[in-house]
């Protein structure tokens, strides 16, 4: 049996093999390096992506760590889609991709050829805004309105949610139908995050598309 080949890896190497998100792509380029063998050790840097975002086919060339926020803000300048903790924390960078939630930082861009995906841009325009857009106007569901676009486009998903009748983590009784109360509108709401405190306002909003407000 041949004894496998020692690798003799630098500091650099080795701070380079914990480099974040992009591990996965360092490694093999490091090891090979470490081995003498540098002959197609790289994956490939860029790739083509094609996804219809607010209604239009849009192709671009991405590398293939860019997530979805950047190349929807860098490279499609839909800039209403916030950067906010860039951790899936907040919520402020939340669309719609394929019709459910999701948060757009902690996606890749690559992973979604194909999708659907809706930004706050292509869910109501100034002179034709969506049921719930012109809701947190009407009951003033914001203050510095940095998180509102990812807090608009969670509440439309819940709203589908609860008609797709599928339970949250409040709900009762699982072979019920749905319910959009106050709390369960908490609930699926709670990984938005206001720092104005606008909390109930929001609700109201909700309520009021949803139906539900007396």
């Amino acid at each position: 049996m041949s004894t496998p080949p020692q690798l003799s890896l630098s500091r650099r190497d080795v701070l380079k093999l914990g480099a974040g998100s992009a591990t996965s792509m360092v490694i093999p380029t490091v090891v090979a390096e470490a081995q003498g063998n540098t002959a197609g050790a790289r994956a490939p840097v860029t790739a083509e992506v094609a996804f219809e975002v607010n209604g239009k086919p849009r192709t671009l060339q991405l590398d293939t760590r860019v997530t979805l926020l950047d190349a929807l803000r860098e490279h499609l300048h839909l800039t209403g889609t916030k950067k906010g903790c860039d951790h899936g924390q907040c919520g402020a960078c939340t669309v719609l991709v394929d019709g459910r939630r999701i948060n757009a930082c902690l996606t890749l861009a690559v992973m979604h050829p194909g999708a659907k995906i809706t930004t706050i841009e292509g869910l109501g325009a100034p002179d034709k805004l969506h049921p719930m857009q012109a809701a947190f106007v009407k009951h003033d569901g914001y203050q510095c309105g940095y998180c509102t676009p990812g807090q608009i486009c969670s509440a439309v998903a819940v709203l589908q949610e609860v008609r797709d009748n599928i339970p949250s983590h409040v709900t009762d009784d699982l072979g019920a139908r749905a319910t959009l109360s106050a709390d369960e509108i908490r609930e699926r709401m709670s990984g938005n995050i206001c720092r104005c405190g606008a909390y109930s306002n929001i609700v109201e909003a909700i309520e009021d598309v949803g139906g539900t407000r007396a």
